[in-house]
C-alpha cells in the first residue's frame, strides 16, 4: 500500500535525521490513533536513511510487559555491552547508561527506534525521560510512536510526555487522517466507492488499506471486519496458524509459532501471501494491532485455552527467559503454579527496575491463584504486593495487604515476620492520615520485637517509630530511638537504615536548636555511597527543607540545584514534588508571590498527589492568595490543606496551616477566629523549633491572645515580642523576607513605619494587608493616606513605583546598593528589595541588563 500525504513529515524526519549526525541528537514523538500509519513512516524513513544503524524496539499491549521489553529487544540486536549486562540482571541505571554509551560511540548515525510506547511500563518510560535528557550531544535520532488517542490526564506517559516537552532534542510530530483524494487514490481500481469509504473509515490509513485488501464490493463497516474478512479466505492449516499467532502476541519467533501450530510449511507462505502478518526469516509481526485483536477475538474459549498451554509448553521446552510472558500464558491456560511461580519472579524484577505498575500487576496475578500454595509463599506474596502498592500510592490496598500478611504470619507463628509486618501497616496507616492507629502499630512491632534480640527487623522498628516521634515533637524520645537504631544497624552493615536514622538524628536536633547539618551530611553521604535512591531523596529534601527553615536562602537554593538534579535524574517523583513544594515555601517568604502561585498551580495539577505531598503546594498558595486578595481561592486550598495536616496528626504539619489560617482570618478583619487559629497552632507547637515558636507567639500576640510563648523564639520574632518594630523589619530585610519586614513594621503606630509598611505591601500587591495598614492608620488620624498604587506607578510603562523608577535611574547611572541607600535615605536592604522588585518587572537578570533597557526605552532627547 503507498504512503501517502507524509511527505511533509518525512522531510522533516531527514532534517532531524541530518542534525542528530551532525552531533544534535533528537529524540521525535510521533503522535497518531491506531492504524494513522506511524510504523509505515518510521520504515519508509528507514529505507530513506541506508547509511544509518537502525535498532528496533516495541512495547507489547498483550500482557503485562516484561518491564524494559524494548531495551531487550535493542540488547539483541545491538549486542556487546549492553546485551551482557541484560543477561546478568544490571540495575536499570547501568542499562540505561550501557545503551546511550554504545549508540552514542559509533561515527555514524545511530537511529533508535521503540514503538507503541502507549503500552511502557514504567521503566520504558523512565528510559525515554533518560535519553530524552542525554542526547542532545550525541549523533543519535530516537524516535518514539505512540497512540495519542485515550490518554487521561494522568497517565504516566502522558505525564512524562509534560516533561519531555521542556528538553531541547524533544520534538513532537502529528500524524493525520488522509484526506478524500488520497482515499481516492488507493481505492482506485477496487471497485469500492471513495466517498463511501471515507465516511465510514474517516481517512485511517489503516482501515481503508484494510479495506481495499478484504476484496469485497462493499466496504466493510470496521477495519476489524476487513481484517476477518481477508482471513475468511485463508486455508484451515494457515487460518489455525493465524490464530496461534494472534494468541502469541506482536511478536512472533517463527520456530515457537512452527511448533505451536504444527503446520505444515505451505500454511507459513499461504499467511504471508494475506498480508496480515510480515516479517523475515526467523521472526514475524502482525501488520497491526488492530488485525492481531480481530483475529484474536474469534478464537473460542476452549481453544483459547489449548494454544495457550501449548504455547506455555514451547516456551518452557527453548528455555524463555521472560517470566511475564510466561505468567500470561500460563494464567490463559489455567496453570495456577505456574503462574504464581512465573508472575512472582516477573514482579520481582519488574521491581529492581523500577517497573513498580508492572511489579504490583504480577503480584496480583500471582495472589489470584496462589489458594493451594503454602501460607509461607501467600503471605509473603502479600507483603510483596503491599510494598509495591505503597510506592504507588495505592495505600488503603497496601494497608489491606499488610493485614492479611500479618493474619497469615500470626497463624504460621513467624513473630518475627509478625512484628516487621506491623511496622509497615503501621507506615500504610500514616499515609491513609491514620496516624495514631499507625503509630499504635508501630509500638506494636516494637514490643513484639525487642525479646527476639537485636535484629534488623527491631533496628527498622526503632527507625520508623523514631520517625513518627520526630514529627511529633517527642524530641527525646525520637533521639533515643534513631540512636537504638543505629547501634543495631551498623554492625549488620545496613546502611540504608543507618542513613534513615542519622536523618531522624538531624530533624529532631534542628528542632532542639542544635548543630544538625553535619548529621544531615552524613545520611545523605550514606545513602549515597550505598546508592539507596530512596534515603538520598528523602536526605536531600529535609537538608534544604531546615536550610528553609532557617531562612538560609544561599545554602537553601544550592542545595535545591543539586537535590532536584539528583531526584530528577533518578526520577525519584515524590521527592522531587517535596522539594518543589518547600521551594515554593522560599518563593513565598521572599516575596516572589507570581512565581510561588504558578509553581503551587503546577503542583496541584497532579491529581495523584497523596496528602501529605499536597498539604505544603495548598498551604503556600492558600497563604500567598489571601495575601494578594483573593479571598475565595485561598480558602479552598487552606481548607484542604487543614484537612490533609489534621490527618497526619503531625505537628509540623499541623502548625503551618493553622498559622496561615490565622493570618487569612487576620488579613479579613475577623480577630476571633484568627485568635482560635493561632490558639490551635499554640496547641501543637510543644517540640518545634525556634522558628515556629516565634511564628506561633508573634500571631498570639498579633490576635490579642494572652498566652505566652512556649520557650525562646528566633530573633525577629523576638524583637516583635519586644515591640521593637523597626529592628525586627531590619532583621527581616536582612533575612530578605519582605513582607514579614511589612508586618513588623504594621506592629508600630509611628506613621513613618506604617507609611514604610504600606509601601512594603504595595510593592508586593498585597493588597488584604495594604487595606489593614491603611484602616489602622486611619484609626490613628493620619492623612493622606495612599489609596493603593500612585497614579504615577499605573501610568508606569513598566508598571514601577516611584521609588523604583528612582532607583532604576540610579542604577543606570551605575550607582552601588550602598550608594544609592545614601542618597535615598534608606536602608541598603531596602534597595535591594526595590533592585529585585525592578528586575523582576523588567525581565532582566542583571543591573546591567536594567541600565540598557531603561536606556532603550528613554525618550528621545
Amino acid at each position: 500500500m503507498r504512503l501517502l500525504e507524509r511527505e511533509a513529515q518525512l522531510r522533516v524526519l531527514n532534517d532531524y535525521a541530518a542534525q542528530a549526525r551532525a552531533g544534535e541528537g533528537r529524540l521525535i514523538l510521533v503522535a497518531g490513533e491506531a492504524g494513522a500509519g506511524k510504523s509505515a513512516l518510521v520504515e519508509h524513513l528507514q529505507f530513506r536513511l541506508p547509511a544509518a544503524t537502525w535498532h528496533w524496539g516495541a512495547c507489547d499491549g498483550l500482557f503485562t510487559p516484561r518491564p524494559l521489553g524494548p531495551l531487550f529487544d535493542i540488547a539483541d540486536t545491538l549486542g556487546g555491552e549492553l546485551l551482557e549486562l541484560c543477561r546478568s540482571g544490571a540495575p536499570r541505571d547501568e542499562l540505561f547508561s550501557a545503551l546511550l554509551r554504545q549508540v552514542s560511540s559509533a561515527g555514524e548515525l545511530q537511529v533508535v527506534v521503540i514503538e507503541d510506547v502507549h503500552w511502557a511500563d514504567e521503566a520504558t518510560i523512565d528510559l525515554l525521560r533518560f535519553l530524552g535528557r542525554r542526547v542532545k550531544n550525541v549523533p543519535v535520532l530516537l524516535i518514539a510512536t505512540y497512540r495519542d488517542e485515550g490518554l487521561t490526564a494522568i497517565d504516566p506517559l502522558r505525564v512524562a510526555l509534560g516533561d519531555l516537552a521542556t528538553q531541547r532534542p524533544v520534538r513532537r510530530m502529528s500524524l493525520p487522517p488522509l484526506s478524500p483524494d488520497a482515499v481516492a487514490i488507493l481505492a482506485g481500481g477496487s471497485g469500492l466507492d471513495p466517498a463511501e469509504l471515507y465516511r465510514l473509515t474517516g481517512g485511517n490509513p489503516f482501515y481503508v488499506s484494510q479495506a481495499v485488501q478484504a476484496g469485497t464490493s462493499d466496504v466493510p463497516p470496521s477495519a476489524r471486519d476487513a481484517v476477518l474478512a481477508q482471513a475468511a479466505r485463508l486455508g484451515a492449516y494457515a487460518r489455525g496458524m493465524l490464530d496461534a499467532a494472534a494468541l502469541i502476541g506482536g511478536r512472533l519467533e517463527l520456530a515457537l509459532l512452527d511448533t505451536v501450530a504444527d503446520c505444515p510449511a505451505s500454511a507459513i507462505d499461504e499467511l504471508l501471501a494475506s498480508g496480515l502478518i510480515g516479517g523475515d526469516d526467523t521472526t514475524l509481526r502482525f501488520r497491526h494491532e488492530i488485525a492481531r485483536l480481530a483475529v484474536e477475538a474469534t478464537v473460542t474459549s476452549p481453544r483459547r485455552r489449548a494454544i495457550h498451554a501449548r504455547i506455555l509448553t514451547a516456551l518452557q521446552t527453548v528455555g524463555c527467559d521472560d517470566d511475564a510472558r510466561m505468567a500470561f500464558h500460563a494464567e490463559a491456560a489455567g496453570n495456577g503454579p505456574a503462574v504464581v511461580r512465573h508472575a512472582a519472579a516477573a514482579a520481582r524484577r519488574a521491581a529492581e527496575l523500577a517497573s513498580h505498575r508492572e511489579a504490583a500487576a504480577q503480584f496480583e496475578r500471582a495472589l489470584r491463584f496462589a489458594n493451594s500454595a503454602d501460607p509461607r509463599t501467600v503471605a509473603g506474596l502479600y507483603g510483596d504486593f503491599a510494598r509495591e502498592a505503597r510506592l504507588l500510592d495505592r495505600c488503603q490496598e497496601a494497608a489491606d495487604a499488610h493485614g492479611h500478611a500479618l493474619d497469615l504470619w500470626r497463624e504460621i507463628g513467624d513473630r518475627q515476620r509478625e512484628g516487621d509486618t506491623l511496622r509497615l501497616l503501621g507506615l500504610s496507616l500514616g499515609a491513609l492520615n491514620q496516624g495514631e492507629e499507625g503509630i499504635a502499630a508501630i509500638q506494636d512491632s516494637v514490643d513484639l520485637l525487642e525479646p527476639l534480640g537485636p535484629t534488623a527487623e527491631l533496628a527498622w522498628a526503632y527507625a520508623s517509630l523514631a520517625n513518627k516521634w520526630m514529627v511529633r515533637g517527642r524530641n527525646a524520645e525520637a533521639m533515643r530511638l534513631a540512636r537504638q537504631a543505629q547501634a543495631i544497624a551498623r554492625p549488620l552493615g545496613l546502611t540504608e537504615l543507618v542513613s534513615d536514622a542519622l536523618n531522624t538524628e538531624a530533624c529532631t536536633v534542628h528542632a532542639m536548636g542544635g548543630h544538625w547539618e553535619g548529621l544531615m551530611r552524613q545520611a545523605l553521604g550514606t545513602a549515597l555511597t550505598g546508592q539507596h535512591e530512596n534515603e538520598a531523596g528523602r536526605a536531600y529534601v529535609n537538608l534544604h527543607a531546615l536550610h528553609v527553615a532557617d531562612r538560609n536562602w544561599g545554602a537553601a537554593q544550592s542545595c535545591f540545584a543539586e537535590a532536584i538534579a539528583y531526584c530528577d535524574d533518578h526520577d525519584i517523583t515524590t521527592y522531587a514534588v517535596s522539594l518543589r513544594s518547600e521551594h515554593a515555601c522560599v518563593l513565598e517568604r521572599t516575596g516572589r508571590w507570581d512565581k510561588g502561585v504558578d509553581l503551587c498551580e503546577r503542583l496541584l495539577a497532579d491529581a495523584q498527589l497523596p496528602p501529605q505531598t499536597r498539604l505544603w503546594p495548598l498551604s503556600h498558595l492558600g497563604a500567598m492568595l489571601a495575601r494578594q486578595g483573593s479571598a475565595s481561592p485561598a480558602w479552598e486550598a487552606l481548607d484542604q490543606a487543614l484537612n490533609d495536616a489534621v490527618g497526619t496528626g503531625e505537628r509540623f504539619s499541623i502548625v503551618p496551616v493553622r498559622l496561615a489560617r490565622a493570618e487569612a482570618r487576620w488579613l479579613r478583619g475577623d480577630r476571633d477566629a484568627a485568635r482560635a487559629e493561632a490558639e490551635e497552632a499554640d496547641d501543637m507547637a510543644e517540640g518545634c523549633d525556634e522558628w515556629d515558636r516565634g511564628a506561633v507567639a508573634v500571631w498570639l500576640r498579633r490576635t490579642g491572645s494572652a498566652r505566652p510563648p512556649r520557650g525562646e523564639v528566633a530573633a525577629p520574632f523576638q524583637r516583635q515580642l519586644e515591640a521593637d518594630w523597626e529592628g525586627a523589619a531590619r532583621y527581616w530585610l536582612d533575612l530578605d523576607c519582605p513582607y514579614e519586614a511589612g508586618l513588623a513594621l504594621l506592629g508600630s503606630t509611628r506613621e513613618s513605619l506604617l507609611r514604610e509598611a504600606l509601601c512594603v505591601f504595595t510593592s508586593l500587591g498585597a493588597k488584604a494587608a495594604m487595606r489593614v495598614t491603611q484602616q489602622k492608620m486611619r484609626r490613628l488620624g493620619i492623612r493622606s493616606i495612599p489609596a493603593g498604587p500612585r497614579r504615577a506607578t499605573r501610568e508606569n510603562r513598566l508598571g514601577l513605583t516611584r521609588r523604583e523608577q528612582e532607583v532604576l535611574d540610579l542604577v543606570s547611572a551605575g550607582l552601588t546598593n550602598a550608594e544609592i541607600a545614601v542618597k535615598l535615605f534608606i536602608s541598603v536592604k531596602t534597595v535591594d528589595h526595590h533592585v529585585s522588585s525592578v528586575l523582576a518587572k523588567l525581565g532582566v537578570p542583571s543591573r546591567g541588563a536594567a541600565a540598557k533597557w531603561a536606556f532603550k526605552m528613554s525618550p528621545a532627547v
